[in-house]
């Protein structure tokens, strides 16, 4: 009986790394913050291809980062650490894609209505 009750408790208790997975974690993190500043400094490789290379290398340690340390992903059932990584993700987006669109919109606007700006400051004699 001790053993289906030790079983069922520790499906559910958190999991956690060894040594070995968090010194791979952590080697991992420091190759590919290294590789992502011999991209950047770089003048061999275009900006937008470096641009690309450097947004390619964040992912993938964002990656490592939540599986190696946050154990995201190796939980059983249920998985709420998932759901709130979703939610959270999510919720990132809309606020990086909303204020990036804002600066674009503002960006725009100021950008076409410098020569209004400029005809109203030159009617404006008096001043």
């Amino acid at each position: 009986m001790s053993e289906h009750k030790q079983a069922h408790v520790s499906q559910f208790e958190p999991s956690h790394g060894t040594v070995n997975s968090y010194i791979i974690g952590f080697a991992s993190c420091i190759v590919l913050t290294v590789v992502a500043y011999m991209v950047a400094t770089s003048t061999t490789i275009s900006n937008t291809a470096a641009i690309a290379i450097i947004a390619g290398l964040a992912i993938v340690q964002c990656v490592v980062q939540l599986t190696r340390f946050l154990h995201l992903g190796a939980e059983f059932k249920p998985r709420w650490k998932l759901l709130v990584f979703a939610g959270m993700l999510i919720i990132v987006l809309i606020v990086v894609v909303g204020s990036l669109w804002i600066m674009n919109n503002l960006n725009y606007r100021m950008l076409h209505s410098s020569d209004q700006l400029q005809e109203y400051v030159e009617s404006q004699d008096g001043l």
